[in-house]
């Protein structure tokens, strides 16, 4: 049996002051495991432009999940046409969809009340470990539905996710599809907020 004794970067506030430094160890772990995709989350764009040039001269593919159409405005999309260029000159993927901790459950809780187990499993996600790591996981997953990580018992990938904006999360992962979520294993956590925000 291996035992392996790794580091954890841990940060002492939320936020994007951390997007840096969670770059920069996520592509060095991505290096150390022979880890060729990187999920992150990234509403403008500008975290995942920093991951794709961190990789750039590697192997490693990134895909930048963004916020679904419409979540702040009625048919609007949160990125920018400048970076999303940016990030395809990079190689890098783009894709948009629905949150899956969120979507259609979210409208009934909010019309109806009451909570969904879909909320429960976010909000315990985010109640227990923080912001970032919830969106980590769920990024992995919306990643996974849609064709752009495989999937097996195998694979093992980098997630990043962050709180409000920016970075500060990076986690090693099995990844999984939304219909088997418990079959989703945290593996490593690279960085993470030792504080989370209330």
């Amino acid at each position: 049996m291996l035992n392996v004794k790794k580091s954890i970067l841990y940060f002492d506030e939320v936020g994007k002051e951390n997007t840096d430094n969670v770059v920069n160890e996520a592509a060095k772990r991505a290096e150390d495991l022979g880890i060729k995709y990187i999920v992150i989350a990234s509403t403008s764009g500008d975290s995942a432009i920093k991951m794709a040039e961190a990789v750039k001269d590697t192997e490693i593919k990134v895909i930048s999940v963004t916020h679904q159409y419409g979540l702040r405005e009625d048919g609007k999309w949160e990125m920018s046409a400048d970076n999303l260029k940016i990030l395809k000159d990079l190689g890098a993927n783009v894709i948009t969809q629905s949150h899956l901790f969120s979507g259609v459950e979210r409208s009934i809780s909010k019309r109806l009340g009451g909570a969904s187990r879909i909320d429960v499993i976010s909000d315990t996600l985010r109640a227990v470990f923080g912001k970032g790591f919830k969106v980590a996981i769920e990024v992995t997953m919306m990643a996974a539905d849609s064709g752009h990580i495989p999937v097996s018992k195998d694979t093992e990938i980098i997630a990043i996710g962050g709180t409000r904006e920016g970075s500060d999360v990076a986690l090693v992962l099995r990844p999984a599809h939304s219909h088997d979520f418990f079959s989703i294993q945290v593996r490593e956590i690279i960085a993470m907020p030792r504080v989370k925000e209330d």
